[in-house]
C-alpha cells in the first residue's frame, strides 16, 4: 500500500468511526449481578430525557424485579422462527435498522443466533447496528470473553461455549463493571433473585462457590481497569515518543499450545491496546500431506480464532523457523515475540536447539523482547 493509499484509508476510517453509533457495555462477574436491571434503569432515564430509545432484546430470566422494570419501555417485537419443530424468538435486527432509534438495548451479547440468521453471533448483529449509526447499550459476563476461556475453565471447571472476541470490548466507548461482593451475590441467590428454586442448591455447590466468585470478580475488575487504561492511552497520550507495542504470537500445529499462545497474546495486546500478529511457520514436517486431517482442522480453527480476537495471521513456509520469526518481526516492527513454554528445560534448548539458539542470539542484539508463555 502506497503512502497516498494509506492516507485515504486512514481518512475513510475516521469517517466510518464518526458515523458509527456509540457502544456501551455492562460487564459483570456472573449472572445475577444486575446488568440487565441497570440497562433497564438507564433506558427509563434516557426515555424521560426525550431520547428515542427502544428495547431490541432483553432476557429477564423470570426475575420479578427485572420484569417490573420493563413496564413502560418501548420494545421492538422479536421475529418468530420455526427451528426443529419449535417456534423460537430472535432479535429482529432488520426491524431495528428500519426503525433506526437513537439508542437500542441489546442484552446477552455472547448469544448464538438460531441457524439461518444473517449472523452467527449477536455481537455481529450489534456491529451491524453500530455501523448503521445507532447507539447500543449491551451486557456480557466475564466468562464469555474469548481470551479468558481457559482461565474460566480452570476456575469453575465449566467450559463456556458462547464467547465474544476481545475486539468487541475494544470497540466499546464505555465499559462499566457491575460489581457485588461474593456475600451479596450468594445472598441474592439464596433469596431466589437469580435462579428458580430448583436450581439454587446446584448453583451454590458449583459455579457460585465463594472462591469461584472471588476469582471471577477479580477478572472482571481487571478487565474493566484495562479497558479504562486503553481509553486513557488512546484519548490522553502521555508520551508520543514512546514506541507502539506490537506483539507476535508464534504457533505450530499443536492445538492446545497454539490456543493458549493466541489467547495470552490477545490479552497482552488488549492490555497495551496494540496491534498483534500470529505467525505459523509450515515446515516440511507440517505439510498438509504429512499431518492428519484433525490437525489441519485445528489449525484452521486457530487461525479463525486469532482473526476474531483481532490478530493478523501470517503463514509462511520454510524449515528455518528462527529466520521466519526474525524476518517477520523485522518486517512488522514487532516489539514482543510470544512463544510457548518448551516441554524440556530452556537451558537444554539454548544449548542443543539451533532454532532457539539462533533466535535468542539475534534478539539479544535487537530491541525485541521475547516472552515464554506457560
Amino acid at each position: 500500500m502506497t503512502g497516498r493509499e494509506e492516507s485515504v484509508e486512514y481518512f475513510l476510517d475516521l469517517i466510518r468511526k464518526s458515523r458509527r453509533g456509540k457502544f456501551k457495555i455492562y460487564i459483570g462477574m456472573s449472572a445475577g449481578v444486575g446488568k440487565t436491571y441497570r440497562m433497564l434503569q438507564e433506558a427509563h432515564a434516557l426515555l424521560k430525557n426525550g431520547i428515542d430509545i427502544k428495547i431490541g432484546y432483553i432476557e429477564p430470566h423470570l426475575r420479578p424485579e427485572t420484569i417490573a422494570l420493563m413496564d413502560g419501555l418501548p420494545f421492538i417485537p422479536r421475529r418468530k422462527i420455526f427451528y426443529k419443530g419449535k417456534e423460537l424468538d430472535e432479535m429482529d435486527v432488520q426491524a431495528i435498522l428500519n426503525l433506526h432509534p437513537e439508542v437500542v438495548i441489546v442484552d446477552e451479547l455472547a448469544h448464538t443466533n438460531i441457524e439461518g440468521s444473517k449472523n452467527e453471533k449477536r455481537w455481529q448483529d450489534v456491529i451491524d447496528i453500530l455501523n448503521a449509526g445507532i447507539n447500543v447499550i449491551s451486557a456480557v459476563n466475564i466468562q464469555h470473553i474469548e481470551s479468558l476461556n481457559e482461565e474460566i475453565q480452570k476456575i469453575t471447571g465449566i467450559t463456556v461455549t458462547e464467547r465474544i472476541p476481545d475486539k468487541v470490548l475494544g470497540l466499546a466507548d464505555e465499559v462499566v463493571n457491575i460489581d457485588l461482593t461474593a456475600d451479596e451475590l450468594i445472598a441474592r441467590m439464596k433469596e431466589g433473585k437469580i435462579y428458580q428454586a430448583e436450581k439454587i442448591e446446584y448453583a451454590l455447590k458449583n459455579f457460585f462457590k465463594p472462591e469461584h466468585i472471588l476469582q471471577l470478580r477479580e477478572l472482571a475488575l481487571k478487565e474493566v481497569a484495562s479497558q479504562v487504561e486503553r481509553k486513557i492511552e488512546t484519548e490522553l497520550p502521555r508520551n508520543a515518543a514512546l514506541r507502539p507495542e506490537k506483539f507476535l504470537g508464534c504457533i505450530s500445529s499443536n492445538d492446545e499450545t497454539s490456543k493458549m499462545i493466541i489467547r495470552k497474546t490477545a490479552r497482552l495486546a488488549s492490555y497495551y491496546n496494540s496491534k498483534w500478529y500470529v505467525l505459523y511457520v509450515q515446515t516440511e514436517k507440517e505439510h498438509a500431506d504429512r499431518i492428519g486431517l484433525a490437525s489441519q482442522r485445528h489449525l484452521i480453527n486457530n487461525f479463525k480464532m486469532a482473526t476474531e480476537l483481532g490478530a493478523e495471521v501470517i503463514r509462511v513456509q520454510g524449515n528455518n523457523i528462527a529466520k521466519a520469526i526474525i524476518d517477520t518481526a523485522e518486517q512488522k516492527g514487532i516489539t514482543t515475540i510470544c512463544i510457548g513454554k518448551p516441554h524440556f528445560s530452556l537451558v537444554k534448548i539454548i544449548l542443543a536447539t539451533n532454532i532457539f539458539n539462533e533466535l535468542l542470539q539475534k534478539l539479544s542484539s535487537s530491541d525485541i523482547d521475547i516472552v515464554i508463555l506457560s
